[in-house]
């Protein structure tokens, strides 16, 4: 798989709630920050969306908002209303005036990922994701949604598969988008992908993740120096190619031990480091515990 798909497959996605938002005359909410992502797709009429430290968003019929990890936020009426804090609840939401025809509607929700790898992997991502409506992505990402808002409301067989897979594509979807994205500033993966020489690079690591790479080999790669390629990289990604591959590494053996089907040598050779011992003294210096610790910490003790 390309870098973005083995992020979102290490993500795990899953257990979604979907439900419409609907309002009606003068309101405002505020909500608390949540780690889970959040998303939404508004259907009818126009919202504005106010992130503390931010501009203001409006958001528009058809716009679709993506937040992989969801900051303290206030959603109103008209600019510039303070907000009167809310819980997220799990059913039906009417703001404002709850008799006659709602002049807004939108449809949100949220989802659960794999705790034990997403703030590394959360940090290669945008903070916000603004697929505005004059962008034609905006009308599959509605399809996928109906799609998910449908599978939620349902009980059959597979539902949990069905719905990380359309979660996987949901978020893959937002992230192809070329619309208004927040934190342009912010470095991550989003930004390596859209540049060629470090695309090229990034590539050449996810597909062999084993190999002894050298910041020399990879630039040679990138097709330039090794000094302008490390200073590229640090700046695009946010850290040194080397210290990105050891990161990367260390996700996939948190997912191997989580998951609990693999030995700590298999592991170890799968990620590139010669025995089980130099991996597990590797891991404990990233993580503070030896790979079974962590295992058994995290509900899994596995083979490892």
């Amino acid at each position: 798989m390309d870098p973005l798909s083995d992020v979102i497959a290490l993500l795990r996605p899953n257990t979604a709630i979907s439900k419409p938002i609907s309002g009606r005359g003068t309101w405002a909410v505020h909500y608390a920050a949540n780690e889970a992502p959040g998303f939404t797709i508004i259907l009818k009429g126009e919202c504005w969306i106010a992130f503390e430290g931010e501009a203001l968003l409006k958001l528009e019929t058809g716009a679709f908002l993506l937040l992989p990890s969801t900051p303290a936020f206030t959603l109103s009426s008209h600019p510039g209303l303070v907000g009167r804090p809310t819980d997220p609840m799990n059913v039906p939401v009417r703001h404002g005036e709850q008799e006659d025809e709602a002049d807004f509607m939108a449809l949100g929700g949220t989802f659960r990922i794999e705790a034990a790898n997403a703030p590394l992997l959360l940090a290669l991502l945008p903070r916000m994701i603004h697929v505005p409506p004059s962008e034609g992505r905006s009308a599959r990402l509605g399809r996928l949604i109906d799609l998910i808002a449908d599978e939620c409301r349902g009980d059959e067989p597979g539902k949990d598969m069905i719905l990380q897979r359309m979660l996987e594509v949901l978020l893959i979807e937002a992230l192809r988008s070329q619309g208004t994205t927040m934190g342009e500033d912010r470095a991550g993966l989003l930004h390596g992908m859209r540049d060629p020489a470090l695309a090229r690079v990034l590539a050449a690591m996810h597909a062999d993740v084993r190999a002894d790479w050298t910041v020399a080999g990879l630039a040679r790669i990138a097709g330039q120096s090794r000094s302008a390629f490390a200073a590229r990289f640090g700046a695009v990604l946010g850290c040194g190619p080397i210290e990105y591959l050891v990161r990367w590494r260390m996700a996939l053996a948190k997912d191997a031990l989580l998951r609990g089907a693999k030995t700590l040598d298999r592991i170890a050779d799968d990620i590139g480091y010669d025995s089980a011992s130099a991996f597990s003294t590797a891991f404990r210096k990233r993580l503070g515990c030896p790979p079974g610790q962590f295992a058994r910490m995290n509900g899994s003790a596995g083979h490892a």
